[in-house]
């Protein structure tokens, strides 16, 4: 009775019922088979080491980092999104300062969302007083002193200023508890595992903790979801109140090519630093990352993490294998609109080799077929792998460059039948 009323409702021209029955009763197995071979063999499209960290491992045959005179340290490309050389990034560290990084994160994010603007002037409290104080650093002002946005974000970034990330936190979510809660949601938007906040200035508490690797991972979301961070980060000094502050960040003083991010101190830690370099390379624009923690001095913190951004520099080839939304490859879709979509990256498509091995890149797709509509841009259809030779390389998700909706039933049960009979 029920596949009767199906067959009236799919098919209201009394005339090809039969015609309609045979369809749909090859459709619905069709259907079955295609559903259980899918649930069958399918396999995650997005790389394990992708997902966790944004990055992929250096493989084997990646060029052997500098002497480091540091505990550890983590350097990845944002452009072709590699690691090019970590060690010791997954050991648990007091983030000290750099957990300013996601202070400043989510203090991008409420301006972006317009619940704060960079001319919203916040006043500081009681508490940022307090927090100065405990630090042993210079409070910026008397309490009840009062900035804009942009101002206490500068002298967080450039200064360090833990008054000021008191303040930030106060003014993005009413309180410092609400405001940690916050971090700790957007920690684990980002797929942190060993991160955990428990306040926004990064002095040493119990609890607070993450690795280089994840600390790097915050930075790279803060210079790809907001750039303009940078114009803050990028100032190597601060007048406030007609006092011109230096920057501990020495690098922002010896190499132009470096504009940012963030300087921390502890016992624990030593002296470490997030720091991210842009510098033109074979006809594409390379902007590196770099963590580092644990070196004896300030003068040493800078000087190891230059080593280790010009070596990242110098050792590799970056080679440009797509254009930004060019087509990698073609695939067939089935029950939709469209018979074909196209699959490529809404990013160029770079890849970083040892020097003078550019000509030995190979690369192939492969895809979770069948590719079933619809399908939305930017969905992960597909991955990319490069082999240096033989050797894999790297693995990239590829992606529906455009929107494929569903086709209409007449469409639908077609394919569906195509499919069964395959």
């Amino acid at each position: 009775m029920i596949l009767s009323r199906l067959f009236r409702t799919t098919c209201p021209l009394a005339s090809h019922q039969a015609w309609c029955r045979v369809l749909t009763v090859l459709a619905l197995w069709a259907g079955f088979m295609v559903s259980a071979h899918a649930e069958g063999t399918a396999t995650p499209i997005v790389p394990a080491s992708l997902v966790a960290s944004g990055f992929s491992e250096p493989p084997p045959g990646m060029p052997a980092p500098p002497e480091m005179a540091a505990r550890g340290f983590i350097l990845q490309d944002l452009g072709s999104q590699q690691t090019l050389a970590a060690r010791q990034a997954d050991v648990a560290v007091p983030p000290a300062s750099l957990t300013k990084l996601m202070t400043a994160y989510l203090v991008c994010q409420a301006v972006a969302s317009g619940k704060l603007t960079w001319e919203t002037a916040l006043p500081l409290s009681e508490q940022a007083r307090r927090v100065a104080a405990s630090s042993g650093a210079r409070a910026l002002a008397d309490p009840g002193t009062r900035f804009t946005a942009a101002e206490l974000l500068r002298a967080m970034v450039v200064l360090g200023a833990n008054d000021a990330a008191v303040a930030l936190a106060e003014g993005v979510a009413g309180s410092v508890d609400e405001f940690v809660a916050r971090m700790n949601r957007q920690a684990q938007v980002f797929g942190l595992k060993a991160t955990q906040f428990r306040n926004p200035d990064g002095q040493t508490v119990g609890g607070q903790s993450s690795t280089p690797r994840e600390l790097a991972w915050i930075a790279v979301r803060l210079l790809t979801d907001h750039p303009e961070a940078l114009a803050h980060y990028r100032l190597s000094s601060l007048t406030l109140g007609g006092v011109k502050r230096i920057s501990n960040n020495l690098l922002l003083l010896r190499d132009p090519s470096v504009d940012g991010l963030q300087v921390a101190y502890t016992d624990r830690l030593g002296y470490a630093m997030a720091a991210t370099s842009r510098r033109p390379a074979s006809g594409v624009e390379r902007r590196l990352v770099a963590v580092v923690v644990g070196t004896p001095s300030l003068q040493a913190r800078a000087t190891e993490t230059q080593k280790l951004l010009n070596w990242g520099y110098s050792a590799f080839d970056v080679v440009r294998l797509y254009a930004a939304g060019q087509t990698v490859s073609t695939a067939p879709v089935w029950k939709g609109q469209s018979n074909t979509v196209a699959l490529g990256r809404k990013q160029a498509i770079l890849v970083a080799v040892p020097r003078g091995q550019a000509s030995h890149i190979q690369t192939s797709l492969t895809r979770q077929d069948p590719l079933l509509a619809p399908l939305a841009q930017g969905q992960a259809v597909g991955i990319l792998h490069i082999r240096l030779g033989t050797q894999p390389w790297q693995a990239l998700p590829l992606q529906a460059l455009q929107d494929v909706p569903t086709a209409g039933w007449l469409g639908r049960t077609w394919d569906a039948i195509r499919l069964g009979i395959q």
